[in-house]
């Protein structure tokens, strides 16, 4: 099972941009579907954007064309590029690892959006 460590988030002011990153340790990172959730102060956590082991993304209509989702298998590590940020974006968003019935999850990292 793989451990997440995400980091890169922070406050950026409206239409900014930011570049998370999400480090893998432990073997065969490249066989699992990773992804990236966030989760607002009373809301439920949802789904931000999703990449298989063969590269397949999916990304909801409510980020989609600002948001990027990437992988490097050799530096294991996943980044979310996100663009023309919202304060509606502002949220602890996090890591997941999934391979069948094994799931990890990072500790979260904190985006602000506000002016």
């Amino acid at each position: 099972q793989v451990q997440l460590v995400e980091s890169g988030g922070g406050l950026v002011q409206p239409g900014g941009s930011l570049r998370l990153s999400c480090a893998a340790s432990g073997s065969m990172f490249s066989i699992y579907t990773m992804g990236w959730y966030r989760q607002a102060p009373g809301k439920q956590r949802e789904l931000v954007a999703t990449i298989t082991s063969g590269g397949s993304t999916n990304v909801p209509d409510s980020v989609k064309g600002r948001f990027t989702i990437a992988r490097d298998n050799a530096k294991t590590t996943v980044y979310l590029q996100m663009n023309s940020l919202k304060p509606e974006d502002t949220a602890v968003y996090y890591c997941k690892a999934t391979y069948g019935s094994a799931v990890s999850w990072g500790q979260g990292t904190q985006v602000t959006v506000s002016s």
